[in-house]
Parts: structure tokens; sequence; C-alpha cells
């Protein structure tokens, strides 16, 4: 096992499953560096660099750099996958998914329902999602429970690089269309990833951390500041559960209820916008399958119901904090 970062663990599981499967495909806007430019042609890989090194090896038939239309390479990428393909379409920033959404809601959500199970729609659609670079509110958003709400996707988001590579293998895998969304702000994070190929199970939440007083979900970036607020928090003797989601659909309902069963109380933090969002939807959970077990009102940690700020102050306030959490759940103790 090897210290990597979340962008390697990404690029390696793209490999492994381009080496182990013919039909997986990578397919989007400059995955390939600028196959066009005057410079060394796999100069980039992508706008994190995440596809770097893979044109070399598998040519430009299986690293295939698009125009900029997305509405264009996700149509391709869908009629792929209906045909016996296993593309990996980058979309780069979910926010760009207004422009393909067609493609996405009413095409690749609905192919196999529509065609009575006779056809597979295996496709992922690898995307950056979050805030915290400062790049306005147009590359900023988390869009997870969009897409959440859209029956026939799977909705992925992992929280560190052993989830980043399991949870990206398990997702080409899969026989139905997932979006895999990566937190910009993870890409140089750290941690052990096994060399040897693995997958992880989507629908299966992780508990980071056991506790007997609060129980906390999140997803991708909010479990590491969750798990933060937890540490501090147990110098104040107060034990935290953290639950990390992995995935929005499938969802874990079992774990979140059984964990809320013990505690009593609940925190959810999401980055998503809080209207109609994913927060809620955890919150509704709750209150339906163990509202008899709750001791208190259930708690969101979010963002305001507004636009990402691109003032770097501003957006600061924005993105849920660990302070903010920790507040978030002292509250919910004290009701």
């Amino acid at each position: 096992m090897s210290e990597k970062s979340f962008r390697q663990a990404i690029n390696e599981a793209l490999r492994e499953e381009m080496r182990r499967d013919p039909d997986v495909f990578l397919i989007g806007e400059d995955i390939a560096g600028g196959t066009g430019g005057d410079g060394e042609e796999d100069a980039w890989g992508g706008v994190m660099g995440v596809t770097k090194g893979l044109l070399g090896e598998f040519g430009a038939s299986r690293v295939i750099d698009t125009p900029i239309s997305e509405t264009a390479y996700i149509g391709a990428a869908a009629g792929a996958a209906v045909t016996g393909m296993r593309p990996v379409a980058e979309l780069m920033f979910c926010d760009f998914a207004g422009v393909c959404f067609d493609q996405i809601m009413n095409q690749t959500a609905k192919l196999r329902y529509m065609l009575g199970g006779q056809a597979k729609v295996p496709l992922v659609i690898r995307m950056q999602c979050g805030g915290g670079f400062n790049a306005a509110a147009q590359h900023s958003q988390t869009l997870h429970g969009l897409f959440t709400h859209i029956p026939g996707l799977k909705v992925v988001m992992p929280s560190n690089p052993y989830e980043a590579k399991g949870l990206l293998i398990e997702s080409i895998r899969d026989d139905d269309p997932v979006m895999f969304m990566e937190h910009k702000f993870m890409y140089d994070d750290k941690g052990e990833v096994p060399d040897e190929s693995y997958a992880i199970p989507l629908g299966e939440a992780y508990y980071s951390r056991d506790g007997e007083d609060i129980t906390i979900c999140a997803l991708g970036r909010m479990v590491n500041l969750c798990n933060q607020a937890a540490d501090d928090l147990a110098q104040e003797n107060i034990g935290c559960t953290v639950i990390d989601l992995r995935s929005t659909s499938p969802l874990d309902e079992e774990s979140i209820c059984e964990s809320v069963e013990e505690t009593g109380r609940l925190v959810v933090v999401d980055e998503g916008y809080p209207r109609c969002g994913f927060a809620a939807d955890i919150a509704a959970l709750a209150a339906v399958r163990a509202q008899p077990a709750l001791r208190a009102p259930v708690k969101l940690v979010t963002p305001p119901h507004t636009t990402i700020p691109f003032a770097p102050t501003l957006e600061e306030l924005y993105i849920p904090s660990v302070d903010r959490i920790k507040q978030g759940i002292k509250e919910t103790l004290a009701a």
C-alpha cells in the first residue's frame, strides 16, 4: 500500500480499468492535453491533470479529446454505452451539466427503463464539484442533490483517495449511469491507497468515527471537516459518530437510521443548496423512519440558499466550516 493523492488514485483507477477491459474508453474536453497544440501531446491531461499519461499508453482512440460541446460528447458517450462500450466522460465542472442536461436526464437516466431492460447504460460521468478556489458561481456548485432527484442515475462522492479509487472502479463496472463527483479542493489530498485493484460497493456508508452522543452525516470534503470537528469535540468529552455516506443514490438508509436510533440526535452537513436539497432529504428520512428515537430537532449545516460568491471572504462564510459544524453539534446537544 502506498500514499497517493486523490488525483493519482483516480488516474490509477482509470488506468487499471482500461487495461482490464478494452471496452473502457475516456472522452471529454482536453483530457489528452490538447492534441492540436505545438507542445507535448499529453501536456496536461484535463483541467486538473487527472488523465495525464493515459494517452501515451492507450492512444487517441481510447482517450478522445472532443470539441467544446458537452451536449455532443455526453450524448455520444450515452450512445456508446447502450451499444456495449463502457465510456468514462469527463464533464469537467458539474456546473456544465446545464449544457447537456437533456442527455443526462432524458436519455442516459431513462434509456434502460424505456427499453425494458434490453439495453444497459454503463456510463460514468466524472466531474468536479465544490467551492474553495474562488471560482465564482458558475464553477463552484455541488449539484449532487439535483442528480439524486433523477431516477436512473447513481451518484457517488468520495471523501479520500482510498474511496476515490475503489468507488471509481466499482462505478466503471456498474451497468447503470453513474455521476462521479470529485471535490476540486481535494485533488492534492493524500492517503493510503492499495496498489492492487479493488472495488468499493455503491450504497454502503462508512462509519469514519463512532460516538455515543450524536450522529453526523456528510459526503465528500465535508466528511473530513466533520472528522476535524469531532476530534475537537472529543476534547470536551462529546462523542460523535461520523457517517461517510459515499453515495446519495443508492443511499445507505439503514446505517443512518440505526445510528440515529443509538444516539438520538442528527446533524447533516452538506455543501449543496439547502432548498429541496440532500441535507433536507436526510432530515426527512430521519423524521419518517427514526422519529421516535430523536431527542432533538435535526440540525442542517449548509450554505445559505444563494449563489456562490466570488469574493474570498464571502465564499469562506458560504461554505460550511469546522466551526459551524461544531456550533451545530453543540446546539443540537443543548436542544
